[in-house]
C-alpha cells in the first residue's frame, strides 16, 4: 500500500538572488525610476504653473498699465450758435437845442416826452437888448436911405451942369470952367456911391438882426419826440452851444425814433464775420420775453488800436416806440458757421507747458498730442479753428499722464458711439 501512493513534492528551493524576508533589487530600480520620473514631472509642472502665473501676471499688470480711454469723434461746424455782445441804442437823428439869442424864457410850449412834428414851436425867448438893436438899425436903414436921395439929387444937378457947359459953343465957357464942372460931377457920383454902400451895409444890419429875431422862436428840427427840457420861464439864457467849456444851457432835446441806430464794438477775432447785411436780433432787460430784429448797415472798416474792437452800426425798426435812445441791448449775431472749423468737448482739452493741446488715439492705438487753435467758448463745447479734422479719434477727458506715444485701449462703448457718429457723418445725417 505505501508503494502504491507517491511521496508528496517538497517546496522548491529559493532563487539564490531572492531575499525571502523583502522586495527584490530590481524591483526597488524600477520604483525609483519611476519615482524620479514622478517628481521631474512634478517639478516641471511646478515650473510650467509658475511660468504661466507669471504671464499672467504680467499680462495683467500690462493690462492695467494701459489706461482705457473714452473717444470722441470732432463734429463739422456750428449751427444754431449765436455771439452775443452789448450794444448802445441811439436814435436815428438826435439834436440838442441851444439858443442863438441872449434874453429871457418867455414860454416854452413841448414838455420831455411830447411828439412834435418839424417846425413845431418849442419855447420862446424875450429879448429886449435884440430888439433895440434892431430897432437902431431900421432908424441906421432909413436915415441912410435919406441920404441917398439927397446925394442923387446932388448927382442929378451936377451932371446937368456939366452937360450944359460941356456942350456950350467954343469960346462962351473956357476949358477950366468946363473941367470944374465935370469934377463936381464926379465928386457928386462919388457922394452917391457912397451913400449907397451906407445903404447896403445898414440893410445887411438889419437882415441879421432880423434873423436873429427868427431864432427867439426855438422849433423842433424834424419829427420826433422832446426827451429833455433844461429851462424854465423867467430863466436867464446865454446864445451859445455850451461847446469848449461855455455855460450856455442846453434847453431841449430831440430825438427821431422811428428807426434806431445799434453801435456794438466787436473784438477784432470776430470782425471778419461781420459784413453788411448781417442778421441779428436784440435782447432788451425791459423786455424779457421780447426780440427786436437788427441788420448791420456799415462797420467802422478799422480795428480801434486802445480797444482792438470793431466798431459796428446796425439798424433796428421801431414803430410802436418800444426802443428808447441811451438803452442798453444784447445783441445776438447770426454768425455762419466756417467750413474749415470743428467742435469739440471742453473736457478734451489739455493744458500743459506747450499750450493748448489734445490727445489723439493713431494708429496701432498710440498717443498723439497735437496742438489746436481755439475759437469760440460755446460752454461745454469750444470751436477749433486748426489743427483737427473730423476723422480725427479724439480722447475724452485724458489721463494728466498721458504722454505722446503710449499705447492705449479704447472703450468698447467709445468704439462703437465713435464709429456710428463717424458714419452717420458721412452720411449727412446726426449721430
Amino acid at each position: 500500500m505505501n508503494d502504491m501512493h507517491p511521496e508528496p513534492h517538497s517546496a522548491a528551493p529559493p532563487a539564490p538572488d531572492q531575499d525571502p524576508s523583502g522586495p527584490s533589487p530590481a524591483r526597488l530600480r524600477r520604483l525609483g525610476l519611476i519615482a524620479a520620473v514622478v517628481a521631474v514631472l512634478v517639478a516641471i509642472g511646478g515650473i510650467a504653473l509658475r511660468w504661466f502665473e507669471d504671464r499672467d501676471v504680467a499680462q495683467w499688470t500690462q493690462a492695467q498699465a494701459t489706461p482705457t480711454v473714452n473717444v470722441v469723434m470732432p463734429q463739422q461746424g456750428v449751427s444754431g450758435v449765436q455771439t452775443v455782445l452789448p450794444g448802445d441804442i441811439q436814435a436815428w437823428y438826435e439834436a440838442p437845442i441851444y439858443a442863438r439869442v441872449s434874453g429871457y424864457i418867455k414860454k416854452w410850449y413841448k414838455d420831455f416826452g411830447a411828439r412834435v412834428k418839424k417846425g413845431d414851436l418849442l419855447a420862446e425867448i424875450d429879448a429886449p437888448d435884440l430888439d433895440a438893436e434892431l430897432a437902431a438899425a431900421d432908424a441906421n436903414l432909413k436915415a441912410a436911405e435919406a441920404q441917398v436921395k439927397v446925394r442923387e439929387a446932388e448927382m442929378e444937378f451936377a451932371r446937368t451942369t456939366y452937360e450944359r457947359w460941356r456942350d456950350s459953343p467954343k469960346g462962351v465957357v473956357s476949358d477950366q470952367e468946363r473941367e470944374a464942372k465935370k469934377a463936381d460931377f464926379n465928386t457928386a457920383s462919388a457922394r452917391y456911391n457912397s451913400a449907397i454902400a451906407d445903404v447896403r451895409s445898414d440893410q445887411g444890419a438889419v437882415d441879421r438882426l432880423r434873423a436873429l429875431e427868427e431864432f427867439k422862436r426855438l422849433t423842433a428840427p424834424f419829427d420826433g419826440i422832446v426827451t429833455a427840457r433844461n429851462t424854465d420861464i423867467g430863466a436867464l439864457i446865454n446864445a451859445g452851444s455850451g461847446a469848449g467849456g461855455g455855460s450856455a444851457p442846453q434847453l431841449f432835446k430831440v430825438a427821431d425814433v422811428h428807426q434806431m441806430r445799434v453801435f456794438v464794438q466787436v473784438p477784432q477775432e470776430l470782425s471778419a464775420q461781420i459784413h453788411a447785411g448781417l442778421s441779428a436780433h436784440l435782447q432788451l432787460p425791459q423786455f424779457p420775453d421780447r426780440t427786436f430784429a437788427a441788420t448791420v448797415a456799415t462797420t467802422a472798416d478799422a480795428i480801434d488800436p486802445a480797444s482792438r474792437t470793431l466798431l459796428v452800426e446796425l439798424h433796428a425798426e421801431n414803430p410802436d416806440g418800444a426802443l428808447k435812445p441811451g438803452t442798453y441791448a444784447e445783441v445776438h449775431f447770426d454768425l455762419p458757421p466756417q467750413s474749415n472749423m470743428v467742435r469739440i468737448p471742453a473736457s478734451a482739452l489739455i493744458f500743459r507747458q506747450h499750450g493748448l493741446q489734445v490727445a489723439l488715439v493713431g494708429k496701432d492705438d498710440l498717443v498723439q498730442l497735437r496742438p489746436v487753435k481755439l475759437g469760440r467758448n460755446l460752454g461745454t463745447d469750444v470751436e477749433v479753428l486748426a489743427g483737427l479734422t473730423t476723422q480725427d479719434r479724439l480722447i475724452d477727458s485724458p489721463p494728466d499722464s498721458l504722454a505722446d506715444g503710449d499705447h492705449v485701449k479704447v472703450a468698447p462703448a467709445a468704439a462703437e458711439h465713435a464709429g456710428a457718429s463717424q458714419t452717420a457723418e458721412n452720411r449727412g445725417g446726426k449721430p
